[in-house]
């Protein structure tokens, strides 16, 4: 069986995601301010940024589920208060992966649910449907654990699985939120090669919220670093250094400088008795 879901036509460079002055409040304070983000067919963009600086706010403003104070959100040029993109779009959410150790849903039945749409919830499921499972199945590498139980999976494993199930929706447009928690280094490894493997062999494009700089400058096609508001949006190579960003946020070298003497010059304010 070949690993090829159904692959929506489009046209390339179309515009799959378009932010426009975006401003969004919680509890009183403005967590996302002014934001504009353009993100085209078949990229993978990682948006990265310290806890707090509104990543996670801005991705739930995006899929609807946040009001925000001012701005526009379009998905394939409709307003993201329309249903008319639904099933182009999925979603893997941080606490996606945290189910409860009596569970008692296999693979298999978990990547099924990405097939329900309130139009075709009849089960057992149709051949159509069974094939995307499948497929997915076999696309996120999981043919050998279809039918153990998910609880039993490693974090790598269920992410994976969660991330089959967005596949089996036929969705083309992944949003991601924190994927890498909770999952060992050799899983993320081969996880963050999958969604590569998903922008270039599947023309799905990513927007993966990470915390994990390192992993996002390695894998993505485009960073979009935000605290607030963005504060770099480009290729992983331009990326300031982590002094340079650290100065965007207005955080200061607390040990000061180093002197020809070779003592920083906060040294000076702690002089020793004699």
């Amino acid at each position: 069986m070949g690993k090829d879901l159904t692959i929506t036509l489009v046209p390339p460079h179309s515009l799959v995601l378009d932010v426009e002055n975006l401003t969004v409040s919680r509890g009183g304070n403005v967590v996302v301010e002014d934001v504009n983000i353009q993100v085209k067919h078949g990229e993978f963009v990682g948006i990265v940024g310290p806890n707090g600086s509104g990543k996670t706010s801005l991705l739930m403003a995006i899929l609807g589920i946040l009001k925000f104070n001012k701005g526009s959100v379009k998905i394939y040029g409709a307003p993201n208060t329309q249903n008319k993109f639904k099933s182009r779009v999925a979603w893997v959410s941080q606490t996606a992966i945290n189910m409860p150790s009596s569970s008692k849903i296999t693979v298999r039945e978990l990547i099924s649910l990405g097939t329900v749409r309130l139009r075709n919830m009849i089960f057992p499921l149709d051949k159509k449907r069974i094939d995307r499972v499948e497929r997915a199945i076999e696309l996120v590498g999981l043919s050998d654990v279809a039918d153990r139980n998910i609880a039993q999976l490693s974090g790598g494993q269920k992410q994976r699985a969660v991330i089959g199930k967005a596949l089996a929706s036929n969705a083309d447009f992944l949003l991601l939120d924190e994927p890498l928690v909770g999952v060992d280094r050799e899983s993320r490894n081969s996880l963050l090669k999958l969604l590569d493997d998903l922008c270039h062999d599947q023309n799905k494009t990513i927007v993966m919220v990470s915390h994990d700089l390192a992993a996002i400058k390695q894998t993505t096609h485009r960073i979009i670093y935000i605290d607030n508001s963005i504060q770099y949006d480009g290729t992983p190579s331009e990326l300031p250094d982590l002094e340079v960003l650290a100065g965007l946020r207005g955080i200061k070298n607390v040990h000061g400088e180093v002197g020809e003497e070779g003592f920083r010059s906060t040294d000076l304010c702690c002089d020793e008795e004699e």
